[in-house]
């Protein structure tokens, strides 16, 4: 039999693990703003975040779910002002 290989394994670089410093400070309630795109963003709150702040639960504005975020899915989450 033949050696088990990986076929089409994609080749790009491994995104970065670790929450930006300003992931630390999300608390549960907090007002939120995420950063999909340039251009793209949408707003909610904060409903739950890991002991590492490497994931956050952001239930969306305007009825469009819940949904959890990974620091390295290449999104920014900012606490809005005001």
């Amino acid at each position: 039999m033949g050696r088990k290989a990986k076929h089409g394994t994609a080749e790009a670089p491994l995104r970065e693990a670790a929450p930006a410093p300003h992931w630390k400070k999300l608390r549960q309630g907090d007002r939120v703003r995420v950063l999909l795109a340039p251009g793209f963003e949408a707003s909610g709150l904060v409903d739950a975040v890991t002991a590492d702040h490497s994931a956050v639960w952001i239930d969306f504005d305007g009825g469009r779910g819940r949904t959890l975020l990974h620091c390295s899915d290449g999104v920014d989450i900012v606490l809005q002002e005001g």
